[in-house]
């Protein structure tokens, strides 16, 4: 199997592909883990990750700049279906449109928005950073063997909204429910960090390199 996490400039990428590494290894599974920039390298990829860490904008401008990127992706993952996993921002761009210093267009893949955190509770500061319980919205082979309430790891200042709320897979509170996992068809993702979320987040990985959407 070859996981081709992608490199645009955002992101832990180390930490992530240590994460991955280390899932496949709990589970005997042999995966060709590799951090890539060039689009030939998605054409060959059985399951593909978008991390990203800081502006919605930059990292759409990140990916833009990688020639032929953006194409592969899309033949790749909505064209033949292959399993995707976004991270944090690379979650975010998901969406159709992100409010960050501007309006930006994103991939549009599954339908929806990213604006900025606005918590009920005045007290709460932003950004969002630390733990907070994940409230399962919905069955998923993502969440299987994750116990509801289990903890995950989150730094971020805005949050997508979906369309769809089937959309939803999971949420957090944080002043009112945050979108902590969405999925729809073979595409997935993550508001919070797996790479940074220990037990749970290896798990969730462990069950992406399973994944047959």
């Amino acid at each position: 199997m070859k996981v081709a996490i992608i490199d645009y400039g955002s992101g832990n990428l180390r930490s992530a592909a240590k994460a991955f590494e280390r899932a496949a290894a709990e589970k005997n599974v042999s995966a060709d883990i590799r951090v890539v920039s060039d689009a030939a390298e998605i054409a060959r990829a059985d399951r593909i990750v978008l991390p990203g860490v800081g502006a919605f904008a930059d990292c759409m401008r990140g990916l833009a700049r990688l020639p032929g990127m953006v194409a592969a992706m899309d033949k790749a993952v909505r064209g033949q279906g292959r399993p995707f996993l976004g991270i944090c921002v690379g979650m975010q761009l998901l969406a159709t449109q992100g409010f960050e210093h501007g309006t930006h267009a994103g991939l549009g893949w599954i339908p929806g928005t990213v604006a900025a955190l606005k918590p009920s509770d005045p007290a709460l500061k932003i950004p969002h950073m630390g733990w907070n319980a994940l409230e399962f919205r919905a069955a998923h082979p993502l969440l299987e063997g994750i116990a509801p309430g289990a903890h995950a790891y989150f730094v971020h200042s805005y949050a997508m909204t979906c369309r769809d709320p089937a959309d939803v897979v999971a949420t957090a509170s944080y002043g009112g429910p945050v979108a902590a996992l969405i999925a729809h068809a073979n595409m997935a993702g993550t508001q919070f960090h797996p790479e940074k979320s220990q037990a749970s987040g290896l798990r969730l990985i462990a069950n992406f390199l399973a994944w047959s959407p």
